[in-house]
């Protein structure tokens, strides 16, 4: 019995139609996804401190200030599931510690947040399982001590020479111009909160972002909000946290501040993806867990930031292709929000994808060779 073909309009037509298929097969396997960073934010959390005349005392929450929330589980376990589904044809069905490392800031938040990921991403199958009622398996959660940890955990400590900046941001016509509009809400704000003005307009005391990041904790999870707390009032203090994470690693001298914070990552990033262009690398996944801080700084260092907050869960992904024609390219996405698919972004300067010899070329003026030393004395770059 012959094979039933489709009667074509054309010789034309059948011509370019075969040809169509023939090249988008060829598009389809020119590249090749070789490694994957991904930097998440942890999940949702209960306040970080009250302000002065907050209703809810740390008491009021179970596991007190700070801590990862059932809430915050279910997101990250929900991210871990995402990538998994993402990564289905590139990792490993099972866990596999060649091929996985993971590295978390040392607070209990981000690494639950962490752990509760790598139970989506990595549940137990066949062999692995070693409770029958507990599908779940021990995978290992890297830290350092907080002092030590210039990669994750933003602001840095033990950096005269970010301080420094600091306050020359805070006293710059830059921010001042985007602070004037607020004034009069500031006021009004401290009036409200207990806190003083002058300690409200100083961004990098963070009284403003955590006020509102307190008022939000104590929304999402049904706790009575104080009269004074209005939609509009949550907008605007909403507005003022972003700008007070804009304040410190951007707007003012932003080339400066990035050797010293988000580059450091920009480096560790770069530094990984290079080593998985190497034969001997059996790596394909480097995972962080962090905060939203730690995604601010990379984003500004990369001049790819949004101007918003990074909400819980957040995760920035680059992606690692070898290209058909054997050079290796990087991809760079941004999942803010679990109902959409992640944002396709562009390094300033380069193509999407951007080519790794380009890429790391683009980057290089917020690399520093030697951060102790810079961060002793500053040195302008911008």
């Amino acid at each position: 019995m012959g094979t039933t073909q489709l009667p074509c309009r054309s010789r034309s037509f059948c011509f370019t139609f075969s040809l169509f298929v023939i090249l988008l097969h060829q598009t389809a396997a020119e590249r090749t996804l070789k490694y994957v960073v991904a930097i998440f934010r942890h999940g949702d959390r209960t306040p970080i401190q009250n302000f002065p005349t907050g209703l809810h005392k740390e008491s009021k929450w179970p596991q007190g200030f700070g801590q990862l929330t059932k809430i915050g589980m279910q997101q990250q376990y929900e991210l871990g599931q995402y990538m998994r589904k993402r990564y289905s044809n590139f990792l490993n069905a099972t866990y596999n510690r060649h091929e996985i490392f993971i590295q978390s800031t040392d607070y209990d938040r981000t690494i639950m947040s962490a752990q509760v990921y790598l139970a989506g991403l990595f549940p137990p199958v066949a062999n692995q399982i070693w409770n029958p009622q507990i599908l779940w398996q021990p995978i290992p959660v890297h830290t350092m001590p907080l002092s030590q940890d210039h990669m994750l955990h933003f602001p840095s400590s033990n950096c005269p020479c970010f301080d420094e900046l600091q306050n020359e941001t805070q006293a710059s016509w830059q921010l001042q111009n985007k602070l004037q509009p607020y004034m009069g809400f500031l006021k009004t704000m401290a009036a409200n909160t207990g806190y003083d003005v002058d300690s409200l307009k100083q961004l990098n005391k963070f009284k403003t972002w955590n006020t509102y990041d307190t008022l939000l904790c104590e929304s999402i999870h049904n706790y009575t909000l104080p009269e004074w707390a209005s939609q509009y009032v949550m907008k605007k203090m909403k507005e003022l946290a972003a700008l007070s994470l804009q304040s410190l690693f951007g707007i003012y001298k932003t080339k400066d501040k990035s050797r010293l914070q988000g580059g450091v990552l920009v480096n560790a990033i770069l530094k990984n993806i290079k080593n998985a262009t190497q034969p001997s690398n059996k790596r394909k996944m480097q995972i962080f867990s962090a905060h939203d801080t730690t995604i601010g700084a990379l984003q500004m260092a990369l001049n790819i930031f949004n101007g918003k907050l990074p909400p819980y869960s957040a995760c920035q992904f680059f992606e690692l292709y070898q290209e058909n024609s054997g050079h290796y390219s990087i991809e760079m996405h941004y999942r803010n929000d679990s109902l959409t698919d992640p944002y396709l972004l562009r390094l300033p300067g380069c193509t999407s994808p951007c080519p790794l010899e380009k890429f790391a070329k683009l980057v290089s003026p917020v690399i520093v060779k030697n951060w102790s030393k810079e961060c002793g004395k500053c040195q302008i770059h911008s």
